[in-house]
């Protein structure tokens, strides 16, 4: 029988720029969406007029949510990941799972904050929500080691 994992059990961090990847502060939810595109063509040699597909270019991004916080040592608040938008720059993160036999498997890339929203309604706790827009491969190999 399957054993599921909890959304707790993955981490969405970002790379302090200097020596550590700091987790996002009071995440509520997190995600990775993967796109390939598709080429499409038809050539004179295609048969009855059968068109060909290829894989095109690869894209992801990174959607996250959470509640609105005060800055918190050794975790990226949506102030500093606001600084890091305006800074229209890009950043190494890493997503960790954690399994319920406490191994873990890691992914990294490459990209920048496309979006940052904070949202604070009366007699509610203020939130947060982006994304992160990819640049080239996600890696399975930490490129800050």
């Amino acid at each position: 029988m399957s054993t599921y994992i909890k959304g707790q059990n993955e981490i969405l961090y970002v790379w302090d720029g200097v020596d550590t990847y700091e987790p996002v502060v009071c995440l509520t939810s997190s995600g990775l969406s993967e796109t390939v595109d598709e080429i499409t063509g038809r050539t004179k040699c295609d048969e009855n007029g059968a068109t060909q597909k290829q894989a095109g270019a690869y894209s992801y991004e990174i959607p996250f949510e959470g509640l609105y916080a005060t800055t918190e040592v050794d975790k990226i608040s949506w102030a500093e990941i606001r600084t890091k938008l305006r800074s229209l720059g890009t950043f190494t993160w890493k997503i960790e799972t954690t399994y319920p036999d406490a191994s873990t498997d890691a992914e990294y890339g490459t990209a920048y904050f496309s979006s940052l929203e904070k949202t604070g309604a009366v007699d509610e706790f203020m939130t947060f929500s982006g994304t992160l827009m990819g640049s080239g491969l996600i890696v399975a190999t930490d490129p800050n080691v």
